[in-house]
């Protein structure tokens, strides 16, 4: 079905892999299209609680862009090629109700470290490398790099990263909280994993209302406060909160339909 990616579903989580290991598994547009597609199916499909994103192989989650795609673009072209990857896949990985872990093995430059910062948690292996090299390229990051970078790890360190175009490693990018694990490469899809075993033992629309909340205070002109409330006030009528309740009160362990 893809040229580009394969899937694989265990259980409730579904593992979606970039597979173009002799390109480092760099993203062009028919990545990105076959990563939309199974991710926005993922979303819409009841028997998938969380989606874990990772790379082939043991060198690179994904490093950076294609550029031979877009070398000759003209301004309009850029512009254009930005707002469609936002729309696509980066903005639409932030704001999938379904969890995303960015499973990160190897390098995640460029484009590749603006997917793991697009997805909801991050884990990487030991090995990883981090960076936005773009300016070396006469340009900068468009796949949402300098904003989620900072808010992320802070306006200085991000402004520094950008800047020199230079890469960190894994245990820094943990000390500045750019990643929520850092792990052996050959336990990190075992990490991931552990992580969505404790996400799916909670409600999927709970999980659905905060992912909702918690986007809300990073976009501009909504009041992230009123969202919350809104959300928490909709849980009230799911029949997870009926179930949630119920077994607190029982003293049992909540059966989610999910």
């Amino acid at each position: 079905m893809y040229n580009n990616i394969l899937t694989a579903q265990k259980g409730q989580v579904l593992t979606v892999t970039i597979d173009r290991p002799k390109q480092l598994n760099a993203l062009n547009k028919e990545t990105i299209s076959e990563l939309h597609l199974a991710l926005n199916a993922a979303n819409d499909d009841r028997n998938v609680g969380v989606v874990i994103l990772t790379g082939s192989g043991e060198k690179s989650f994904v490093a950076g862009a294609d550029i031979k795609e877009f070398a000759d673009f003209t301004i309009a072209q850029g512009g254009e090629l930005a707002k469609r990857g936002h729309d696509t896949l980066f903005d639409f990985i932030e704001k999938m109700t379904t969890p995303v872990i960015a499973a990160m093995n190897g390098f995640a430059l460029g484009g590749g470290l603006e997917l793991a910062m697009a997805s909801h948690i991050r884990v990487a292996s030991s090995n990883a490398r981090m960076g936005l090299p773009e300016v070396g390229l006469g340009v900068i990051p468009g796949y949402g790099g300098t904003q989620r970078l900072a808010q992320l790890v802070g306006r200085g360190k991000a402004n520094e990263m950008v800047f020199t175009a230079g890469m960190i490693k894994a245990d820094e990018a943990l000390k500045w909280g750019l990643v929520n694990e850092v792990v052996a490469l050959d336990e990190l899809i075992a990490k991931a994993e552990e992580i969505a075993a404790k996400i799916l033992n909670n409600s999927s629309t709970a999980i659905a209302s905060a992912i909702r909340a918690i986007n809300a205070n990073y976009q501009d002109g909504v009041n992230g406060f009123d969202v919350e409330i809104e959300e928490f006030g909709k849980c009230f009528g799911t029949d997870d909160f009926k179930e949630g309740t119920t077994a607190f009160l029982e003293k049992r362990k909540p059966q989610f339909r999910n």
